[in-house]
């Protein structure tokens, strides 16, 4: 399959958001594979993010979701809970339950980052929130206008290189 073509920044972001919206709907519906509806749904969003008929939600569901879920985010364990950045000094929202092992593992690391080095994909849940949290700051220093062919030389605290395009299959990803 030949990747899609963007030409600014925020085409790009929408989506990888779009792609992680579908992944997310595949998991809670149970689905082992994509199917047509999936794929349906990425479009759908997609096109909407992009005209401007519908917006990113808020960090509220991921909140609900932190204080339902009482558990490492990144594998899941309950015990030895302490608290962790998703993004190494950023901001209050960016706080996240993490056990002690996942937590030194990390380290100060950059999610997206850490995640490549372990040649493991993210559970979704986390990135989705580090998505949000990046599409946050992007709109807030207007990044989503710059030309896709200056996302090389854009270093910010969120690698917009290390977003993934693809998403393994629903059976193979966790929430």
């Amino acid at each position: 399959m030949r990747e899609k073509e963007f030409k600014t920044v925020g085409e790009y972001f929408y989506w990888r958001y779009s792609n992680m919206a579908m992944a997310h709907i595949a998991l809670k519906n149970s689905h082992k594979k994509y199917e047509r509806l999936d794929y349906m749904i990425r479009a759908k969003m997609y096109k909407q993010l992009c005209d401007g008929n519908m917006n990113i939600s808020t960090l509220y569901d991921d909140e609900k979701c932190k204080m339902n879920n009482i558990n490492c985010c990144y594998c899941g364990c309950t015990e030895k809970l302490t608290l962790d950045h998703l993004i190494p000094r950023y901001s209050g929202d960016n706080i996240v339950y993490s056990c002690k092992s996942c937590n030194c593992s990390k380290n100060k690391n950059d999610l997206l980052v850490w995640y490549t080095n372990k040649d493991e994909f993210p559970p979704i849940l986390v990135l989705r929130r580090y998505l949000k949290l990046a599409f946050m700051h992007f709109k807030d220093t207007a990044v989503f206008d710059l030309p896709i062919s200056e996302i090389d030389n854009y270093t910010d605290i969120f690698r917009l290189d290390l977003l993934p395009y693809r998403f393994p299959q629903p059976a193979y990803l966790r929430l």
